[in-house]
């Protein structure tokens, strides 16, 4: 498949899939989200091989470096092949720590409310 040789900011991010849609890819680099060099991208910049950028997305914070050119969107397995992460390893960390720490709805041991058994129990004994 030929690569063009003019490719926009937008349509990159949305093709390698770190939005959702171009639009909001368009709307993160207005924002100030997407930086190139530290500075703000705009959504028509020119991509290139080899270029970094910092992408700030309501998940994470991403660091990466273009590796191929994508024209149209592709599936998951095949973009993750045109782009290197280099997010820093504390990046990374703090992701892991806020999902590990995440309540996933599973009452922890003593705290909260009792259950209906431990509810049970207690009544038990206190009638005892």
């Amino acid at each position: 498949m030929p690569v063009k040789e003019k490719l926009r900011l937008d349509k990159y991010l949305w093709a390698i899939r770190i939005f959702k849609t171009r639009s909001l890819a368009a709307a993160a680099c207005e924002s100030g989200k997407v930086k190139f060099d530290g500075l703000q991208a705009k959504p028509s910049r020119n991509v290139n091989l080899n270029d970094a950028y910092e992408i700030k997305t309501a998940d994470r914070r991403w660091k990466i470096k273009v590796t191929g050119l994508l024209e149209k969107r592709v599936a998951a397995a095949e973009a993750i092949k045109n782009y290197m992460d280099i997010t820093p390893k504390e990046e990374i960390q703090r992701l892991q720590y806020q999902a590990a720490s995440f309540h996933t709805g599973k009452r922890q041991s003593k705290i909260g409310r009792p259950t209906k058994k431990e509810r049970r129990d207690l009544e038990d004994f206190q009638e005892n």
